[in-house]
């Protein structure tokens, strides 16, 4: 049986070498063609050494292949895409441009009018523990931020079960692979290391995606505050979460709530003791713990991901299973790197 064609428009970004790196070792496809035009004509070990044994030469344009992947940045990612739509090509989108329902979020969060509000109605929003019923039928997934996948994965039990509502708060942490590839003073080392920063304060793009969700989980929510902070390490998302209690529940109660809803999910886990970032480092795991403030009637979530894998590019391959009905697990890593 032939396998699927895959390809990758933009190959050279972060989120884009570990599509490539973690589809070069996927059974049930073949990767067939990368974009990236800054490096276009160069094989794919020239510009990446660790991906030498990869036969690939990096195009400016993709060849025919069966599902397209785009790590292309938001704006440029939907009018490269739309064509392939178009064809009846499935996509899977690891920007921003096909998340939000809306079109008039793209104007106010991102400061573009989206080029095809029609398909923002049809596009499903690629988080399989909520969507994935949705996902197996749709030809156009939009992979989720990785703030939003740790910030959703934590309280999404709790708001379900209704044990939680009002406003949320997120406080987060990434990895400096979180900023991408290209050059920024704040990513340069002698910024960033040896220091921690709150930025985009009550302005992250990735809020309205997090409300939007976590709205579709329980209309108890009424508001996300979300602030992020860089830290200088290279991958991996910390995401505490603050909400208030709606009643008297104990912890083997939430404890209990949280265990049921991920019961039979591959790449969630509920673990006992605080997660560390390093604990998911080069998996697709999200590692979920729980703790009630009763002091202040404070339910406290905490998810760990690598936000290059469970955040992005394992994410997309996930989606990528359910739409071609493969295992979902397959060609994903589970267990961590360490040191």
């Amino acid at each position: 049986m032939a396998k699927t064609r895959v390809g990758i428009l933009n190959v050279t970004g972060y989120a884009g070498i570990e599509l490539a790196r973690l589809l070069a070792g996927h059974p049930g496809v073949e990767l067939v063609s990368v974009t990236g035009r800054s490096s276009a004509g160069q094989r794919i070990g020239q510009v990446f050494p660790h991906m030498a044994n990869l036969d690939l030469t990096i195009k400016s344009e993709l060849d025919e292949v069966d599902l397209v992947f785009s790590a292309l940045p938001h704006h440029e990612s939907a009018d490269q895409l739309i064509p392939f739509i178009e064809q009846g090509v499935s996509v899977i989108d690891v920007s921003a441009d096909f998340r939000l329902k809306d079109p008039g979020l793209y104007d106010e969060w991102y400061g573009f009018k989206h080029p095809a509000p029609e398909l923002l109605k049809t596009a499903v929003y690629g988080l399989p523990e909520l969507h994935r019923a949705e996902i197996r039928q749709s030809r156009v997934i939009a992979n989720p931020g990785c703030y939003p996948t740790a910030s959703i994965l934590a309280l999404g039990p709790a708001l379900k079960a209704g044990v939680v509502g009002g406003n949320v708060i997120v406080d987060a942490k990434s990895g400096v692979s979180g900023a991408g590839r290209s050059l920024k003073l704040s990513s340069h080392f002698c910024e960033s290391d040896e220091d921690v920063c709150a930025y985009a304060i009550a302005s992250h793009r990735h809020q309205p995606e997090i409300f939007q969700e976590l709205a579709g989980v329980s209309g108890d929510i009424t508001g996300v505050t979300f602030t992020p902070h860089l830290i200088p390490m290279t991958r991996g998302i910390l995401a505490t979460c603050y909400a208030k209690l709606n009643n008297n529940v104990s912890e083997t109660d939430v404890t209990a709530i949280y265990h049921d809803f991920y019961r039979d999910e591959p790449f969630v886990s509920v673990v006992s003791e605080a997660p560390h970032t390093k604990h998911t480092s080069g998996t697709n795991m999200c590692l979920v713990y729980t703790k009630i403030d009763h002091r202040t009637g404070l339910l406290i979530c905490i998810a760990a991901i690598d936000n290059l894998i469970k955040g992005a590019a394992g994410q997309a391959i996930q989606n990528m299973n359910l739409m071609l009905g493969l295992p979902e697990e397959t060609g994903l890593p589970r267990l961590a790197q360490f040191p």
